[in-house]
């Protein structure tokens, strides 16, 4: 058999293989270069960009909300982490299959899902479930359904639950300040969120972190004047004075004259800031510092500070109530019995409102207002609480008689209970005026003296009286303390005029009396039945300011055994 021939390679055809291979050579190392290296049409840098923008995320890290106190560093608000789980509904439509388990996880049905799917389908956004416990949101999120991802945030809870709720309000369901002092420092309290870049895989699972980004900044804390011990004591005895009097509503307000700190504030009824799923407006409203009322004759020691101050009068000035009324134009203005000639402190003691009314007809009208006016009635206390009501002090360029008689003894006019309580730490702060504050304070409070100390002190003494026997007060007594303080039992208006049976009952006081350190004042509106403030607000005050005394360490200034408290209901009318 004959060998074979190699047949030789012909030039031309080699040539267009060897320049075929290079031009392939060359493409690869063009395409390589703009898939790398060269920004065109398309380039590496789009490439990237579509990468990155499947697996790169940019993850907002959650800042908490500072930490309400109170003044011994008790928290009253704080923020706890919890998860929402939310999805995109173009992804988790694709996913119908897994509907039904889904559903069951977050506790909804599948209908209600498919509904909310079919709302949000033209968005890529739509939350499942909010403020979920850490531990089940992540069963949710393992079940790894396409489309469902998991966020975490923080919610607000209130240790104290509704008894500091009208201090505190609450947020909303983005941690947003909504009512309260959380509404009033929302930008104090609220954080500066962070971010960081981190690699996600198919399932939203990050799986591991490129760039630290920016650290979240925490809300700055505050710490409130507020004790929560007292507030709780107050809130119990509150409680439990609206219960047995069937009122409609009530308020105690708690003061430390020395500085002006808001030691407790109360209000019924409450409601739960941690559970809001059947909230009462009217309930969610702080009485204390919003509601205004008459005051009744709880503003008779103003009027009193007048006539000292005018000259005219001092406390053994003698008055003649003779017959146990007086007619001013048409009306006649009656005391609840003849008291005959009465000294100007008995008319304090016995809430004389013909003793009153002759001496505010004896001074001129402005002198009157004046006084009212620089204990701090008809503006705001400066508390800085949001709805803050200003109150109402009247200022007629010419009053007639009867409005300068009804003035004095507390009508006409409208006082919030904290303006009463800050105008009764002029008598407790020997004449001086100040701010009160809901924040604790680390400077001494600025005071202005409004009177002098020395009417502050006879007042004081006039109404350490009214709490003696025979005066309206009895049941405002402390043990081991002296007391001073002043009654009071006022009509509610109503269309027309004034009704009948409708009352607010109060009660503003000091203690102790030879050198006051607390003030406090109790309004109780609607109590059925008994409705003198002797009788319904009086008692509320002697539990709670016997509460604050003994927390506050303050020393008796009273150890002699005091005579039985008499029960007769003629001596506890305002």
């Amino acid at each position: 058999m004959a060998k074979p021939v190699n047949a030789p390679i012909s030039p031309w055809r080699f040539r267009i293989v060897v320049g075929a291979l290079l031009v392939l050579a060359l493409l690869l190392v063009w395409r390589t270069l703009t898939l790398q290296v060269l920004d065109v049409d398309r380039g590496y840098e789009f490439l990237q960009g579509q990468g990155n923008a499947r697996t790169n995320r940019t993850e907002v890290i959650p800042a908490h909300r500072g930490i309400i106190t109170d003044r011994n560093g008790e928290p009253l608000a704080v923020s706890t982490p919890v998860a929402s789980i939310w999805a995109n509904p173009q992804e988790l439509k694709e996913a119908k299959g897994e509907w039904a388990r889904l559903a069951a996880s977050l506790d909804m049905s599948a209908a209600e899902l498919s509904r909310r799917i079919e709302r949000y389908s033209a968005s890529q956004f739509m939350y499942l479930r909010r403020h979920m416990a850490p531990a089940a949101a992540q069963q949710v999120i393992q079940m790894k359904v396409p489309g469902v991802y998991l966020q975490r945030e923080y919610r607000r809870f209130y240790p104290a639950g509704e008894v500091t709720a009208h201090i505190l309000g609450f947020t909303d369901i983005d941690d947003r300040g909504q009512e309260g002092l959380e509404l009033a420092y929302d930008e104090w309290l609220n954080g500066t969120p962070g971010r960081k870049q981190v690699l996600k895989d198919l399932y939203g699972n990050i799986i591991r972190e490129i760039d630290a980004g920016e650290a979240a900044s925490p809300g700055k804390n505050i710490q409130l004047s507020i004790d929560l011990r007292l507030q709780y004591l107050a809130y119990k005895e509150l409680k439990t004075a609206i219960n047995k009097t069937g009122a409609k509503a009530g308020s105690v307000v708690i003061i430390d004259s020395e500085s002006g700190e808001v030691l407790a504030m109360v209000n019924q009824p409450s409601f739960n800031p941690n559970n809001r799923s059947q909230l009462i407006p009217d309930a969610m409203r702080n009485r204390a510092v919003i509601d205004m009322f008459e005051p009744g004759s709880t503003v008779k020691p103003l009027t009193i500070v007048a006539g000292l101050e005018s000259g005219k009068y001092d406390p053994e000035t003698v008055i003649n109530t003779n017959p146990g009324y007086i007619k001013v134009g048409p009306k006649v203005l009656e005391d609840h019995r003849n008291y005959g000639a009465i000294t100007v402190a008995e008319v304090l003691k016995k809430s004389s409102q013909v003793g009153t009314t002759k001496i505010a007809l004896s001074l001129d009208e402005h002198d009157v207002w004046g006084v009212f006016n620089r204990f701090g009635l008809g503006r705001s206390t400066g508390s800085g609480f949001p709805g803050e009501s200003n109150g109402m002090l009247p200022n007629r360029p010419n009053w007639r008689a009867i409005e300068r008689a009804t003035f004095a003894f507390g009508y006409g006019l409208t006082v919030t209970n904290l303006q009463l309580a800050q105008a009764y730490s002029v008598f407790a702060n020997k004449g001086m005026f100040q701010q009160v504050s809901l924040l604790k304070r680390t400077e001494k409070p600025v005071k202005q003296q409004v009177i002098s100390a020395k009417i502050a002190r006879q007042v004081v003494d006039m109404l350490e009286e009214v709490t003696e026997l025979g005066g309206t007060a009895t049941r405002a007594q402390v043990d081991a303390y002296r007391i001073a303080g002043k009654t009071g039992t006022s009509h509610k208006a109503e269309a027309g005029g004034y009704a009948k049976s409708r009352y607010f009952a109060l009660f503003a006081g000091v203690a102790p009396a030879s050198n006051p350190r607390i003030v406090a004042v109790v309004t109780i509106d609607e109590p059925h039945g008994d409705y003198f403030g002797g009788l319904v607000a009086a008692p509320v005050f002697s539990k709670v300011v016997s509460d604050a005394l003994r927390l506050l360490n303050i020393a008796p200034d009273n150890l002699e055994p005091e005579d039985p408290k008499p029960k007769v209901k003629g001596d506890s009318a305002a």
